[in-house]
């Protein structure tokens, strides 16, 4: 059993992650048996479902997911309706209802838009779990304008030691990007006549990046209330989200650029290299 897991997940990390949903959808259909293990060990792009109570939007994954049903977290209700399905205690339902409404604030106020869902569960030690998911979805109004998505699952655990509790987070993003402005350029030169076929041409140039990003941390907190967990939970899951998306923007598209430029450059390189020259012959004659 570990070793076709093991097999499935090392094939899920390379394959495209733009596919990720079709590519466990194929593996679950091939083992059917091991679909929880799979879906459980996969993260996928979330899915935005509409509760029909409230009519409110929320996110579908694998932790409010009970055989094909997923649970509103405004409702508390199973979409499909599903009668025993598992539901957090009433103390804990409190909890993560006042959880959904600041999160809901905290998505207005990074996001501006999308959707957020927050979903807590007991443990056997006593403690509690749960996720935080906020997902925005950029969509293209027009042939050349970029679209992409952005996916943030929070994962945490919350221990009580007295007037103190422990919080281990796991934090994945999941960042598509697809820019098709270059695509366009040259279906529109296509159009007026240049070289090269046409269907070709409206690919041409089209950049897809996509991939995702794992982190985890672990932090003591003051706790006066049990309302605190909020707060506590949401400082981290800040400093999380600022610090993943830094290493986006300075680690990987930095990365991404300077290969980029390595590989072809702008500028004209004969003449990058009589400039060079230039600058060595001038710090020769100021040395001298």
């Amino acid at each position: 059993m570990g070793d076709l897991v093991d097999s499935m997940l090392d094939l899920m990390r390379r394959l495209p992650p733009t596919h990720v949903e079709e590519n466990v959808a194929s593996l679950v259909a091939m083992c059917p048996d091991y679909a929880d293990d799979l879906l459980g060990s996969v993260d996928q792009p979330l899915k935005v479902m509409t509760d029909r109570a409230t009519g409110k939007d929320y996110l579908a994954c694998d932790y409010n997911r009970d055989g094909d049903s997923y649970r509103s977290p405004w409702s508390n209700e199973y979409d499909p309706p599903l009668e025993d399905g598992t539901a957090p205690t009433p103390k804990l339902r409190k909890l993560e209802i006042t959880a959904n409404e600041a999160f809901d604030t905290y998505r207005e106020m990074y996001y501006e838009g999308g959707v957020s869902s927050v979903f807590l569960w007991d443990l056997d030690d006593g403690g509690f779990a749960g996720v935080v998911l906020l997902k925005k979805i950029l969509n293209a109004t027009a042939p050349g304008e970029p679209s992409g998505s952005w996916d943030s699952i929070h994962v945490f655990e919350a221990a009580e030691r007295g007037r103190q509790a422990h919080y281990k987070l796991t934090s994945t993003i999941m960042l598509q990007i697809v820019d098709r402005a270059a695509g366009t350029r040259g279906a529109k030169e296509e159009k007026h006549g240049k070289a090269g076929s046409g269907g070709d041409a409206k690919r041409d140039g089209e950049v897809t990046l996509s991939g995702s990003m794992t982190r985890q941390a672990e932090q003591d907190f003051p706790l006066q209330e049990q309302a605190t967990h909020i707060s506590n939970v949401g400082r981290m899951i800040e400093e999380m989200e600022i610090k993943m998306r830094n290493l986006l923007q300075e680690v990987y598209f930095g990365k991404t650029r300077d290969v980029v430029f390595d590989l072809r450059s702008i500028d004209d390189l004969e003449k990058a290299r009589r400039q060079r020259e230039l600058q060595k012959e001038l710090v020769g004659f100021i040395k001298r």
